[in-house]
């Protein structure tokens, strides 16, 4: 059973940190590219940052100009974002998923979803 588990959403002010992960299991890890999405109330969900499979390529949205951090640890199944720098206009729901023997080339592609984790920036 494939399962991807997001931690590490809660609440925090503007101009804090978070550090998401997502652990994996089910699947060749290996195999896939991991990507990080959010989706905030009333908004499409959109792509924040994406990592291959061997953690040497990384593909980040413009809006996060250098505050965020994707990376992975194979031999653990996991992926971690960190997040810095953090905006009100951050707050979403964020999502891991996996694109196993593809590309991730847009939310289209990847095959794997988990339940998401809850980010809100507020003071």
């Amino acid at each position: 059973q494939v399962q991807l588990v997001e931690s590490g959403g809660a609440l925090v002010q503007p101009g804090g940190s978070l550090r998401l992960s997502c652990a994996a299991s089910g699947f060749n890890f290996d195999d896939a590219v991991i990507g990080w999405f959010r989706q905030a109330p009333g908004k499409e969900r959109e792509e924040v940052a994406c990592i291959s499979r061997s953690g040497g390529n990384t593909y980040y949205a413009d809006f996060e100009k250098g505050r965020f951090t994707i990376s992975r640890d194979n031999a653990k199944n996991t992926v971690h974002l960190q997040m810095n720098s953090l905006k009100p206009e951050d707050t979403a729901i964020y999502y891991c998923a996996a694109d196993v023997w593809g590309t991730g080339t847009g939310e289209g592609s990847y095959d794997y979803w988990g339940q998401g984790t809850q980010v809100t920036v507020s003071s």
